[in-house]
């Protein structure tokens, strides 16, 4: 939506999702999630791997992430060990819709100290 994400932001997607050559790498992204990501996930899980940096999760609330699978949080925290973050008030692109919401999130994440890293 040109009016949510802002028009130069929407005239980009528009162009790079008509670009035969960008489709196919979104395709084969996603082709991975389901194999060889996949294999690689298990194998750690397997393994008792787990993220020991601090890790921030951010997603969007008007997307039906939570919908399908849960508070995200919840999830990361079978996976690593210092695990934070919270919805954005956004659609699909977080970036492109809420910028100064996801720049102040990454700020605060990095940010030296007890709140950041």
């Amino acid at each position: 939506d040109p009016d949510v994400m802002g028009p130069e932001n929407h005239d980009e997607w528009r162009r790079a999702t008509r670009d035969p050559d960008v489709v196919r790498a979104m395709l084969e992204d996603y082709r991975a999630g389901l194999t060889v990501d996949r294999r690689h996930e298990e194998a750690d899980r397997d393994a008792g791997r787990r993220i020991a940096c601090p890790t921030l999760v951010l997603w969007s609330l008007r997307d039906d992430l939570e919908d399908l699978y849960g508070d995200p949080v919840a999830i990361w925290r079978r996976w690593a060990t210092d695990v934070r973050g919270h919805g954005i008030d956004s659609g699909h692109h977080v970036a492109e819709q809420a910028p100064g919401a996801l720049a102040s999130a990454l700020t605060d994440f990095l940010r030296p100290g007890p709140t950041g890293t």
